[in-house]
Order: C-alpha cells, then structure tokens, then sequence
C-alpha cells in the first residue's frame, strides 16, 4: 500500500517569500517539524491505497474541482492572520469553497482497495514552524514577520501526492484553483 495525500501549495510571491523563510529559519534556527513538507494547507489526512487506484483519485478531484470552480469566487483561500503561538507558527486560512471541494471529493473518491475512510482537515492552516525548542520562539516570529507579507500575491494549487517511505514526494497531478 502507497501513501497518498491531498494539500493545496501557494504559487507565486507568497510561495517565494514562504521559500526564503524556511531558508532563512534553517540556517537560523536549524530544522523543525515544518521543514519535512513543502508549504502546504493540509486537506486530507494520509490515506493508503494502491498505486492502482491513483485514476480513481485524480477523477474524483478533477470533478471536485470542476464543481467548487462553477461559481466564480476570488479568491478562493484567504489568508486571515499569520499566528503565533509557544508551539506552532503559521498562516491562519479561510475557504468554504476550498472545504466544499475536499468534502466533494471524499463523496466520490470511492476505490475499492482502499481500507480507511478518508479524514477530511477542518483546519486550514500552513504550517510555517512547530516541534521547535522554546528558546527559537522570538528568532522564529522575528523571521517570519521580516519575509512574509501575508498581502502578498498568491494563487493556489490543488496537488495530489504520493509521500514515499523515504520522505520523498511524488506529485501525481495538480489544478490551479
């Protein structure tokens, strides 16, 4: 069984900016939990299935996507706040359409080798640092409020991946949103 995974990635200054953030935090600080992934909001909790059944998902996301985008709505995530708290920091985002595509999708994304309900995320959020010593608290807010420009320009990909058992990653298809 392969691990698959569906994320929206923000493109354009936003996604630079987030870039030179965990550059910048990772000479800084040294890695943390947030530097396993690309930036990302999360939508679905991993899910198992076979490398088979991968055209089941990326029609059912196809048809998720035609639907969510059917009524124009710019745009389609906003980003409410950067937050920072003594365990996590990151972007605070809101989408009730981006929440009506996963929902869409889990509906039709039926494969029959698939053993586990799809766990559908009800917080949007992207990660920007977390599982962090204490003491980086201040160096890693400092580093964030000097790059990131929440205002910044920035669309989004909807991307289904595949996370290899060697933390690698395997983007099977992607949608603007």
């Amino acid at each position: 069984m392969q691990k698959f995974i569906v994320y929206a990635c923000p493109v354009g200054e936003l996604a630079t900016q987030l870039e030179l953030y965990f550059q910048t935090s990772e000479i800084e600080c040294g890695k943390n939990a947030a530097h396993k992934y690309m930036p990302h909001c999360t939508l679905t909790g991993f899910f198992e299935d076979e490398l088979t059944a991968i055209p089941i998902y990326t029609k059912a996301l196809d048809n998720a996507v035609d639907n969510a985008l059917s009524k124009p709505s710019k745009p389609v995530i906003n980003i409410l706040n950067m937050t920072f708290k003594p365990q996590w920091h990151g972007l605070e985002l809101y989408s009730p359409i981006l929440k009506q595509l996963i929902l869409d999708f889990a509906k039709i994304a039926n494969s029959p080798t698939r053993n586990q309900k799809l766990r559908l995320k009800d917080w949007l959020h992207l990660s920007l640092a977390y599982e962090f010593p204490p003491q980086q608290q201040d160096t890693l807010k400092a580093i964030a409020e000097k790059i990131i420009n929440i205002q910044a320009l920035v669309e989004w990909e909807l991307r289904f991946y595949q996370r290899h058992s060697d933390w690698t990653w395997t983007c099977h298809k992607s949608w603007m949103l």
